[in-house]
């Protein structure tokens, strides 16, 4: 696994990010589309790709994944997934992934854990250390020991 520092790869997910929010809202018009994860929080080192909250009321969240195929996204099948969460990954060449989550529900701590980061520079120099320890690791240990700190940052652990 390689990381890449904010420079080289923030301004192309911003772009890819605006581009992706007006094409859900055309789909969703009533969702909040809101731009998380690493690509979203200044400085902090990310594999390139662009992750993406979409929240909808619970009774909205089935019919939401079925549309967001429309954009090229199918249902991730080997993560949580649960009546309040739906991740979704890219069918195209872009590395996106979605984030269908039930608005109020457990799942918005994709929100917290990215403000949380966005207030802390301290907190984003440790998850920028974590990562750069994990270079070269497999997905599934990288993904085991990024999970602790989301946790630990949540207050969780």
């Amino acid at each position: 696994m390689q990381f890449y520092p904010a420079e080289q790869y923030q301004a192309a997910c911003r772009e890819m990010f605006e581009r992706y929010e007006r094409d859900i809202k055309k789909l969703l018009p009533t969702a909040r589309v809101e731009h998380v994860d690493a690509s979203s929080i200044p400085l902090a080192l990310s594999k390139g790709d662009l992750d993406i909250f979409v929240g909808v009321e619970l009774n909205e969240l089935e019919d939401a994944a079925e549309r967001l195929t429309a954009l090229g996204f199918k249902e991730k099948l080997d993560t949580l997934r649960t009546p309040e969460l739906c991740m979704l990954e890219s069918i195209s060449s872009d590395d996106v992934a979605l984030q269908l989550v039930a608005n109020g529900s457990e799942f918005e701590c994709f929100l917290t854990f990215r403000d949380r980061l966005r207030a802390s520079a301290d907190l984003v120099e440790k998850y920028n250390t974590l990562k750069m320890s994990c270079e070269g690791w497999p997905q599934d240990k990288y993904r085991k020991k990024k999970s602790a700190f989301i946790e630990s940052v949540l207050g969780r652990e």
